[in-house]
């Protein structure tokens, strides 16, 4: 069926969506548009919601808003959207399951429609920089792409424009993929390591939910993963695809030698050629060129290379004052995306870390905290953890620790403590939601006050 088709369908189609949120907002406007009978369900309400909720309203949306937005789905729905952050197994969505309603989202519906080749990429760490590089190396060698996903911008609204001859590429999420039916013709997976252990029961289920991206591959279909991870090595091996292997250390299809990362036998880039800071960044261009082998040349990767000045939030330059270098690394998540951050840099940095509780463990990122870090700044639920991990490691040297419950009052901590040849670096090791809506806003403000100063 093609979007045209699947529009007709809607016509008095009585559909619930889940949660008014980046994602949600364009699929409720497509549906409207279907002539679908919508309920928006969110536990905000409509002061909350404001402007949203102004537009929604004027387009003729039902609402159910505030805590009770989940125990009263209307009878009469016949399919459900929901968000990408509620779980499909709770009691409401799999009641109406039983019902025989269909419990589906934005991004099945998209992988559903899409005209076009879809390249998605998944990961621990390193989805968006991948994402973006990919999109940047097509674009160079004349592809109209759609870059989106969890990279911020939801595909849907842009179905009816798209062409078979385009590219869609995706960041995907665990929360996405959690109940994914349909793969990508290129899968990217960079690595998989604990993360989002508040949400999935265990690490074994975000694993699987990961692993997703590529279940339902065809021999005809590229698989491109880590090598040097062992998770992400294995499902490799076991894929039916073709699947492409990199790694930074040891032998695989794309690899390093003499300097220069090679697909096979072929050198295609000089690691000094590449702009933005960080080992990790070299895997993300492994990464990167092996997804798009098929499609762009040598040339073209490095001249983007040389020009791609990253992304914000990942390892960004915010300014030098007093001899003082100050880097956003907002993005920085998890444990395992702060210590590749830190190896960024090639002496000990003033790091400022801590946030939301993810219930990822520390004890491994005490000891890095201990080899790559001069100073600590702690902010945040997770504070005394980190402080505890950083005290216990086997390598602990008594390294200066300050613990602050303001944002602002950590940054200020972090330049006091600064002297000329320093770098101080927002790398938080944690999820933000204790203090910010998402890393953006966390990583804005420590601009915002840095620029200040």
């Amino acid at each position: 069926m093609n979007v045209v088709e699947y529009k007709s369908s809607l016509k008095d189609k009585k559909i619930s969506v889940i949660g008014i949120g980046v994602s949600n907002v364009p699929l409720i406007r497509f549906l409207v548009e279907g002539g679908a009978d919508v309920t928006a369900h969110d536990r905000k309400n409509a002061e909350a919601l404001g402007e949203i909720y102004i537009e929604l309203s004027g387009l003729g949306v039902n609402f159910v808003l505030g805590d009770d937005y989940l125990k009263n789905i209307p009878h009469e729905t016949e399919m459900i959207f929901k968000t990408p952050g509620l779980r499909g197994d709770v009691p409401e969505l799999l009641a109406a399951k039983n019902k025989g309603v269909e419990v589906t989202s934005e991004m099945e519906l998209f992988f559903e429609l899409c005209p076009c080749e879809i390249i998605a990429v998944t990961g621990s760490d390193g989805k968006t920089t991948t994402t973006t590089l990919i999109g940047e190396m097509l674009k160079a060698e004349g592809y109209t792409c759609h870059i989106g996903g969890n990279i911020g911008k939801p595909l849907v609204a842009e179905l009816e424009k798209m062409k078979e001859t385009d590219k869609a590429i995706l960041e995907l999420s665990s929360f996405q993929l959690f109940s994914m039916r349909k793969s990508p013709k290129v899968a990217v997976i960079t690595n998989v390591t604990p993360n989002h252990l508040d949400w999935h029961r265990d690490f074994d289920e975000y694993i699987e939910s990961k692993k997703n991206i590529m279940m339902f591959q065809n021999s005809e279909d590229i698989l491109v993963t880590n090598a040097a991870n062992d998770i992400t090595r294995k499902i490799g091996e076991e894929s039916v695809a073709e699947w492409r292997g990199f790694s930074s250390t040891d032998n695989a299809l794309v690899h390093i030698e003499d300097g220069c990362i090679f697909y096979g036998t072929e050198q295609v880039l000089k690691i000094d050629d590449i702009r933005i800071p960080g080992w990790h960044n070299v895997e993300n261009y492994m990464a990167a060129i092996a997804a798009t082998r098929d499609y762009v040349s040598p040339a073209t990767v490095e001249n983007i290379a040389k020009n791609f000045g990253g992304v914000a939030h990942r390892i960004e330059f915010v300014r030098e004052l007093n001899g003082v270098k100050y880097y956003n690394d907002s993005i920085a998540s998890s444990p395992a995306r702060t210590t590749a951050g830190l190896k960024s840099f090639e002496n000990k940095v003033i790091l400022i870390a801590g946030g939301y509780d993810k219930k990822i463990p520390f004890d491994e990122f005490g000891e890095v905290v201990n080899t790559y870090v001069k100073k600590l700044v702690l902010v945040g639920a997770t504070s005394e953890k980190i402080e505890a991990a950083v005290k216990n490691a086997k390598n602990y040297k008594d390294i200066q620790i300050f613990r602050e419950t303001e944002f602002e009052a950590a940054i200020k901590t972090a330049r006091q403590c600064a002297k000329s040849g320093d770098v101080v670096l927002l790398s938080p090791a944690c999820a933000s939601f204790d203090l910010f809506k998402n890393f953006e806003v966390r990583g804005n403000m420590f601009k915002e006050i840095v620029m200040n100063f």
